[in-house]
């Protein structure tokens, strides 16, 4: 492995392979934001969801994916125009990529429920002993009403990404936890990452949230029915479902995880502080 990748792998603890794939995906996923930012991307787009909280905000799980959306909705946006900076940045760091538009007849059922029409999904494949892809998610037509800033990021060099603020990021994940399409494949990350955003007190963008279910649901929602049917998911879910999907993202000796239940998330969803 280049030198680069070397020495950032070993600012993670790994014991594990799973330790070193998830250590391997966050530092693919801050070259592709260098890439991004050399090639001007973020004078359009900013990014949210739980790779942000992680990288910015310093979430304690590790994420897999990345999602941006555009400022101002553009149905004439082409995301591969930022390929070649996003190849050259990994090509400086002595890596080859390939970055290929996902066909979304190829998604599974929970994807494509949550995905709008004009949402577009991307892999950036990246060669260790096995292929590793982190997906691109690029809303082009974005619900708006939210609020971003700069945040700085120092591998492999210092610059600024343009992203949402927390109590947008807050809405996005809380549109995820009530109206993302599980069925059988509970995303206990949702979970993990409310907890979190009531944890530290952060207000809940309900202006924001609001926008997301018109755009994404085509509903009008108030405070006290969204909060219906936050509980009503929050008490229906099995919760060792939500253990599952979260352990691999998590610390093996964590015992994070010991305190959940129904009734504890339930008590969580009164302790929501939404942004006046």
């Amino acid at each position: 492995m280049n030198d680069f990748f070397e020495r950032a792998l070993q600012r993670y603890q790994i014991n594990t392979a799973k330790d070193k794939q998830n250590a391997i995906y966050e530092i693919i996923q801050q070259v592709v934001l260098a890439g991004l930012h050399r090639g001007g991307f973020f004078d359009k787009a900013a990014f949210y969801g739980g790779t942000c909280l992680r990288l910015f905000h310093q979430l304690p799980r590790f994420s897999e994916d990345m999602d941006f959306s555009l400022l101002t909705p553009d149905d004439r946006f082409v995301f591969e125009n930022y390929f070649q900076p996003i190849i050259d940045e990994f090509e400086g760091l002595g890596r080859k990529v390939e970055i290929k538009k996902k066909n979304k007849k190829d998604f599974d059922r929970v994807d494509s429920a949550f995905l709008k029409d004009n949402t577009d999904v991307y892999n950036v494949a990246f060669q260790t002993e096995k292929t590793v892809k982190v997906k691109i998610e690029v809303d082009t037509q974005p619900p708006l009403l939210f609020q971003t800033e700069l945040k700085v990021l120092t591998l492999p060099y210092t610059f600024m990404v343009h992203c949402f603020q927390l109590p947008d990021l807050y809405a996005g994940k809380m549109h995820a936890l009530v109206f993302r399409n599980w069925k059988t494949h509970v995303k206990g990350r949702d979970w993990y990452d409310f907890e979190w955003y009531v944890r530290w007190q952060v207000p809940l963008d309900f202006k924001h949230l609001q926008e997301r279910i018109r755009e994404f649901n085509g509903k009008d929602m108030s405070i006290e029915e969204f909060k219906a049917a936050l509980k009503e998911r929050l008490a229906t879910t099995n919760i060792e479902d939500v253990k599952t999907d979260v352990r691999p993202f998590l610390k093996n000796d964590s015992h994070e995880l010991d305190v959940w239940s129904n009734d504890y998330f339930l008590l969580l969803a009164d302790r929501i502080v939404f942004k006046e």
